[in-house]
């Protein structure tokens, strides 16, 4: 489909009405020979089944799939009933999910789950999802912690010390975002949602329109007019309704909340539902387990618009412990909130001391888009993680984005996203501040694939016709 431009101020451009969309179910099609009678059943060569289509995903017999209780206002604490839809509590608040971990401990054990295939569905008793044929997956593989030696040595990084990146680039559709809406569009799926509606600044709608096309739900994305091209048509040709909007995130926010009942859609904006912290937190579940369960990395450093990767790894630790996965006394790591000076609305209010922030107007970053959000709903929980695990927010300069990316690039053969490299540009602030130790071991997130963003150019050209001019090549770029 088309990505469309669409003004904020003028509200008739926005006529999308039509009748209320049936619930598409994906289906799996079965190997068939091409005859005018039914044939014997035939046995496919690759042994393709339906459990292989939920490759990852527990089966329900395993335990007993999802321990969810009910789910609790994240300011409040007042009780909402599991297994019906919830957008914001009554306090206009995000809502957390609550399991009944008394129940699952010692079910759930560090050797069950290693024997399990290494994706984010191992941990479905930790999640929400009810049934798994309601688990809508494109294979979500554990991603991989990748060394970074060079930069380590050239920061003066000591023994014990380490600086490390957990690369989000490697999960369906190139970004972190893929944990989310994984299990937003699941448990959209399975409580018979069949219309959603997001604001984007680019991969989460793109996240969103895979899922969603994958199960047979209908797809409206809004994303700023100067959303990346890439992202705009990699939503569109998923099969969304994409949607340009002059103006920033929260914007894009209001249009979704303006037509809940005009097109009879789900919105899933950033915390504005349930289920993405819960996909989310899976980074936190994922890293214990890589790190060898009780001994943590010292800080993480995370790229931080809407702050849900944060607010959910920081419910992670929290569970892990309650469940015993981790012992009582395992020191969590310093989580780190890494945003850019020209939208920094976190840093303020944790310089401040406030425990809500205050929106950021004429908000700009150059290239890092995934953390140009202005005003987050669950700005409190971000602080509040930061704050209870020692930790804090920091803003970095455009310049030390892009100069970071190059670096990285260059040096260690890792194109960071460019909201990855604002944590490697947080990294050495942290050091030449002193936040940092020379013996920590520091875990940057890269929340997508650098090969999503646009690239400097690279323009020198050889004339196969004209003599080359080795002394030239030589010299290099």
């Amino acid at each position: 489909m088309n990505a469309c431009v669409l003004s904020i101020q003028a509200k008739p451009a926005l006529r999308l009405r039509g009748s209320k969309p049936v619930a598409r179910r994906a289906r799996v099609a079965s190997v068939t020979r091409a005859v005018i009678s039914d044939p014997p059943p035939i046995k496919s060569a690759t042994k393709f089944t339906q459990d292989w289509a939920l490759q990852g995903v527990p089966k329900d017999d395993e335990i007993a799939g999802t321990f969810v209780t009910h789910l609790e206002c994240s300011l409040t604490g007042e009780k909402y009933k599991a297994d019906e839809l919830h957008g914001l509590a009554d306090s206009g608040k995000p809502l957390l999910v609550r399991y009944d971990f008394q129940a699952l401990k010692g079910k759930l054990t560090r050797e069950i789950l290693a024997s399990r295939p290494p994706t984010l569905w191992k941990w479905r008793e930790m999640l929400p999802v009810r049934k798994a044929e309601d688990c809508v997956t494109l294979g979500e593989w554990m991603t991989p912690i990748v060394d970074a030696p060079k930069l380590a040595a050239e920061a003066g990084l000591e023994e014990g010390g380490a600086l490390l990146v957990k690369d989000e680039g490697r999960l369906p559709t190139g970004s972190f975002k893929a944990r989310g809406l994984v299990m937003a569009v699941s448990m959209a799926k399975e409580l018979g949602v069949t219309r959603m509606a997001m604001p984007t600044n680019g991969n989460a709608g793109a996240a969103m329109s895979a899922y969603c096309s994958r199960c047979g739900i209908e797809t409206y994305i809004f994303a700023p007019e100067d959303t990346p091209d890439t992202n705009i048509r990699e939503m569109a040709l998923q099969g969304a309704n994409v949607w340009r909007v002059n103006g920033y995130i929260d914007d894009c926010g209001k249009i979704v909340g303006g037509g809940k009942e005009e097109m009879n859609w789900f919105d899933t904006s950033t915390l504005k539902e349930p289920y993405r912290i819960e996909g989310k937190k899976t980074m936190g579940l994922e890293l214990v387990e890589q790190f060898g369960w009780d001994d943590l990395p010292d800080v993480i450093m995370y790229p931080t618009g809407g702050g849900t990767g944060l607010i959910g790894m920081w419910k992670a630790f929290g569970e892990l412990k309650e469940l015993g996965l981790i012992k009582p006394e395992t020191k969590l790591p310093k989580m780190v909130a890494v945003q850019a000076t020209g939208c920094a609305p976190m840093v303020n209010a944790y310089d401040a001391g406030e425990e809500f922030a205050t929106r950021v107007d004429n908000a700009h970053t150059r290239s890092a888009m995934g953390i140009r959000v202005p005003a987050a709903v669950g700005d409190f929980l971000i602080l509040r993680a930061v704050r209870e695990s020692g930790g804090w927010a920091v803003a970095v300069t455009d310049d030390a984005i892009d100069e970071g990316q190059t670096e990285f690039a260059k040096k260690e053969g890792f194109l960071l996203c460019p909201e990855g490299a604002a944590t490697y540009a947080a990294f050495k602030k942290g050091l030449a501040d002193g936040k940092i130790k020379k013996t920590d071991r520091v875990l940057l997130f890269n929340c997508a694939t650098g090969l999503k963003y646009p690239m400097p150019p690279s323009n020198n050209d050889i004339d196969r016709h004209q003599p080359i001019d080795y002394g030239v090549i030589a010299e290099g770029i």
